[in-house]
């Protein structure tokens, strides 16, 4: 039974070794094939120094380096801090700052880019390049620079550090609503209880074939290879250009599993399906937001044999629940119930449980709670607390980990999204949810994509302004029709004071619709318009 992270990979090699593992373009590695290329990432960082729970960058698109550059360094007992290949110079730089990394792991053009930052990156001792010729590498005071090559060419074996489930394994930083991006620390025990959970209630199987579109950096992207390696099936990396390149491989590659945030999923929605993409494709996931309806029942009419999965999940605690297919049509606006071997609560201010549908701030506990956010302790303190309505009278107190999301749980225990407390809309004196006013947006066939914010106003608190797009073949946005079906569907508090119209909007390294650099770029637009 695998209880460090890289034994997802080591023990599914023992039992399947010839199974196909990974695949990238038109190469396969079989089990076997991975486990020897991750004992040999492990060998090369410890030949080359790497001391027990130090950090090591990843800065990489998918490629098999990448993946064996996680493992590799899990196995060594070391800690791997997957970098977004979106970010810039600036945004790398402070993840290499703020998580110490010593050794770094890119290629030879992200590594020219990061040039002068990685000067001021003053723990990086090690630079590895996985490509690149020896007479073309850069020159940066107190860094050795490596080739992929040589860091693999371990002559001899060295035992890793020792290390146990509750030992730190990665850090992923997130997005952030303010500031910038947090290291969320994660233990084995975290990732491969994740792994297992999911692939549960997925029912993955050996013969399973995931395609990873999502990134690495991003918990929901990471648990593509977790859940894959955790049953021994196979795991298709992709980075798309664009969503139909998506489908071509869905239906090229017989892709048997597909996870994807809603932006991505609204696109798909419009697309056609192939017949081969059709057949094959067993199950869907969403997580990182609510799925729009409209997006949701296009969906399901293009794929009548596929399985959607309405998920809830946050990286300090990875997933928290999910909704199974058969509950869609009886409850389509839930976000379901706990995902094995994890509880949900739903509490007041005051720790104390809400009633059936009352608000309150939904509570994680269970092994899936991270250890808390890397070098800050007094944010760990904000999310991380003792869980409620438990003794705490033993000397060390459960930690549960309190979401900040607002929900609400029904008699027979479904959850509801309610809204985040940082995104919440207050205007008139309401509190409103972003994803009502969204879902009616959605739901009108007139936007591709859409956000509800709360603009601040002299009278009203905030006026509500939505930012859309244009629907797949549209060129523009019908705003008065579009106005009329807010009208028409929601209360008057919660129609949009102006909807502002944009070609794009802009999305976070995870994919997510970044609604704090709206607010910024809007800020002045509803004033503008009074």
């Amino acid at each position: 039974m695998s209880q460090l992270y890289h034994e997802l990979i080591t023990h599914t090699a023992g039992r399947v070794p010839q199974n196909p593992a990974l695949q990238f373009r038109d190469l396969t590695l079989t089990y076997r094939e991975l486990a020897e290329s991750i004992t040999k990432v492990s060998q090369g960082l410890l030949r080359n120094g790497l001391e027990y729970h130090e950090r090591v960058a990843i800065y990489l698109p998918k490629r098999f380096e990448t993946v064996h550059a996680f493992y590799g360094t899990s196995m060594a007992g070391g800690v791997f801090v997957p970098v977004n290949p979106q970010l810039k110079a600036e945004q790398v730089g402070h993840i290499l700052r703020d998580s110490n990394s010593r050794v770094l792991i890119t290629s030879r053009s992200r590594a020219d880019a990061l040039a002068d930052t990685l000067s001021h990156c003053h723990d990086v001792r090690t630079l590895v390049l996985v490509d690149g010729e020896r007479d073309e590498r850069p020159k940066i005071p107190s860094i050795e620079v490596l080739s992929w090559d040589e860091l693999i060419s371990a002559s001899d074996a060295r035992p890793p550090h020792r290390c146990i489930d509750m030992d730190m394994v990665a850090i992923l930083y997130t997005s952030g609503s303010t500031g910038c991006p947090k290291g969320v620390v994660l233990s084995h025990r975290n990732l491969v209880t994740g792994a297992k959970s999911v692939s549960e209630y997925l029912e993955n199987r050996e013969s399973d074939r995931l395609l990873a579109v999502l990134p690495f950096s991003f918990d929901y992207g990471l648990s593509q290879l977790n859940t894959s390696f955790s049953v021994g099936a196979c795991t298709v990396l992709m980075d798309y250009l664009v969503p139909r390149d998506v489908i071509t491989a869905v239906s090229k590659e017989h892709i048997t599993g597909l996870a994807a945030v809603p932006p991505l999923w609204i696109q798909l929605a419009q697309l056609p399906w192939p017949n081969d993409a059709v057949n094959s494709l067993r199950y869907i996931t969403n997580s990182g937001g609510a799925m729009p309806r409209a997006a949701l029942d296009a969906l399901r009419k293009a794929l009548p044999n596929t399985r959607p999965f309405l998920m809830y999940g946050l990286t300090e605690a990875f997933r928290s629940t999910y909704l199974p297919p058969d509950q869609i049509d009886l409850r389509p606006e839930s976000m379901g119930k706990a995902i094995p071997n994890a509880e949900i609560m739903v509490v007041r201010e005051d720790g104390t449980p809400c009633s059936p549908g009352e608000p309150g701030e939904l509570v994680h506990r269970g092994s899936l709670v991270a250890l808390g956010y890397w070098n800050d302790p007094e944010k760990t303190a904000e999310r991380f607390k003792p869980t409620p309505g438990r003794e705490q009278k033993i000397p060390m107190p459960e930690i549960a980990v309190w979401s900040g999301d607002t929900v609400r749980m029904d008699d027979e225990g479904y959850l509801y999204f309610v809204g985040r407390k940082d995104d919440m809309i207050k205007t008139s004196g309401y509190r409103v949810s972003p994803t009502e006013v969204e879902e009616v947006l959605y739901g009108s066939g007139l936007v591709g994509h859409a956000a509800a914010l709360g603009i601040s106003h002299p009278v009203l608190g905030q006026a509500i302004v939505a930012v859309v797009s244009p629907a797949e073949g549209r060129e523009n946005v019908a705003v008065q029709s579009l106005l009329d079906e807010c009208k028409a569907k929601l209360p008057t508090f919660m129609v949009p004071a102006h909807i502002h119209v944009q070609r794009s909007l802009p999305r976070n390294p995870n994919g997510k619709i970044d609604r704090k650099q709206l607010s910024h770029e809007l800020r002045d637009i509803f004033a503008a318009t009074k």
